[in-house]
């Protein structure tokens, strides 16, 4: 019988239903990948049967071929057919089931490759040398489904000129300065730091943008490395359900439940929370995450948050080992990686310097441990407060980098914070109090208190 786990598995029955996965995976999947004579026969036929009518098999056609071939006996012929019978189609998401499929041919030829090594070592294998094992051994790591080999500049002008006049996607905030500076939001591939100090607001923007994220529809994964799963999601009930923090202890079990059915009547998409222990998990932890989502839950996220990127740990080195320039550097690096990979933009958070937490003006120098950071980071601002803004209920953001915008239009402006609902909202417009491009914002008394507050 099939065993719905095994990876095998589902790449064979996804090569009879699957057109578009068939042909991109089938020129490079080997028959003696698949663990066992019942996977290598069905896939032969398969990949045979592709070859020659350029189509897609049907489990009949299969199941005849295979009855008509001398070298299989009666039993055998009964373990294919019921393994035939139990393929069926599946919701199985095309992207994962791509990058899955990829690392199991990688993984196969990598073990096929040692043992054909050792193979060679035992004088087991009279045609080949022990000078042949690394040619082995680099063809084996070679594989790929990347058929690409550059951008060729003159056969390529067309897709070119495409990608000149095809809109880019973007993630709106809903915050309208939050769009201005990053036109429109930010786009996929992408990672995108908040710099602030201890209890500013760093968790805070990051639960308000992944709440409205989900009002827009979107999947969205919350990896939190600092508070539990729960304190997150208490944070983001307060925002979206438009409650206090306090006031949802208090809350009857009947009107809870009304605010969640209607939240779930907003949106479309989902919110997963996933917490981790402090300075435990790394990029390839993520990775593994949002392929187990997609196997389990069916669950792609558009958009990721990591709160927050100081406490995780990196994939290629140990803490202990390394200076923190070179190891929040190379964190910040194997997060982008993952957003590339995964095709989502990510976001994430920073501490200030000892000289930062009491600063009222943040530059990039103001980061915690590393400038690789910031050489790293597609967008980074600053979340700053003081206690004249945390009496008028605001927040000063300053853009630090920004790969989306001109960083010198609106570098700095006002938000709204209310922080007993864990939510951000926008300012009129005459309490910016912004010098920016010459154009000055109109002053109101109370913003007046503040002129050592630089803008």
């Amino acid at each position: 019988m099939v065993q719905p786990s095994r990876i095998e598995n589902t790449i064979l029955a996804s090569l009879f239903f699957k057109e578009d996965y068939t042909r991109k995976v089938l020129p490079f999947i080997k028959e003696e990948y698949f663990g066992n004579r019942v996977e290598q026969l069905v896939f032969g036929e398969v990949f045979k049967f592709v070859e020659k009518y350029n189509n897609l098999p049907t489990k009949n056609a299969i199941e005849i071929e295979l009855n008509g071939r001398r070298d299989i006996n009666e039993e055998e012929l009964q373990h294919i057919k019921d393994y035939i019978v139990a393929i069926e189609d599946s919701d199985t998401d095309i992207k994962w089931l791509l990058e899955t499929t990829e690392k199991f041919c990688k993984d196969r030829a990598v073990h096929n490759a040692v043992l054909e090594g050792i193979k060679i070592l035992d004088n087991k294998d009279k045609k080949q040398t022990p000078e042949a094992i690394p040619h082995i051994l680099s063809e084996a790591l070679a594989v790929s489904f990347d058929k690409s080999v550059g951008h060729d500049y003159i056969e390529d002008a067309e897709s070119r000129f495409k990608y000149y006049h095809t809109k880019e996607k973007r993630y709106q905030f809903d915050l309208d300065y939050m769009n201005r500076i990053t036109k429109g939001g930010v786009p996929s591939k992408t990672l995108n730091i908040a710099l602030a100090g201890t209890g500013v607001g760093k968790s805070l923007f990051m639960c308000h943008v992944a709440s409205s994220y989900l009002l827009q529809g979107l999947n969205v994964l919350y990896i939190t490395l600092e508070m539990a799963e729960e304190r997150i999601a208490e944070r983001i009930d307060a925002n979206l359900l438009d409650v206090t923090m306090e006031d949802l202890h208090d809350m009857p079990k009947q009107l809870y439940d009304g605010k969640i059915k209607k939240v779930r009547e907003k949106t479309q998409g989902q919110l997963i929370i996933k917490e981790y222990p402090t300075a435990s998990a790394h990029s390839g932890h993520f990775k593994s995450l949002i392929n187990e989502l997609a196997l389990k839950k069916s669950f792609r996220p558009d958009v990721i948050f990591i709160d927050y990127l100081n406490i995780c740990a990196s994939a290629r080195f140990k803490g202990g080992n390394i200076s923190s320039y070179f190891y929040i550097k190379a964190i910040a690096e194997e997060l982008r990686g993952l957003a590339v990979e995964a095709d989502v933009p990510i976001f994430s958070a920073t501490q200030t310097t000892r000289t930062g937490f009491v600063s009222t003006d943040l530059g990039l120098e103001d980061t915690s441990e590393s400038f690789g950071l910031p050489a790293t980071a597609d967008f980074m601002f600053a979340l700053m407060s003081n206690e004249e803004l945390e009496q008028l209920g605001q927040m000063k953001v300053k853009q630090l980098k920004n790969r989306y915008n001109d960083p010198s239009v609106n570098r700095a402006f006002i938000i709204g914070v209310d922080r007993s609902k864990m939510r951000l909202y926008d300012v009129e417009q005459k309490a910016q109090n912004i010098v920016d491009s010459g154009q000055v914002a109109e002053k109101e008394d109370a913003y007046n208190k503040f002129s050592d507050f630089k803008l």
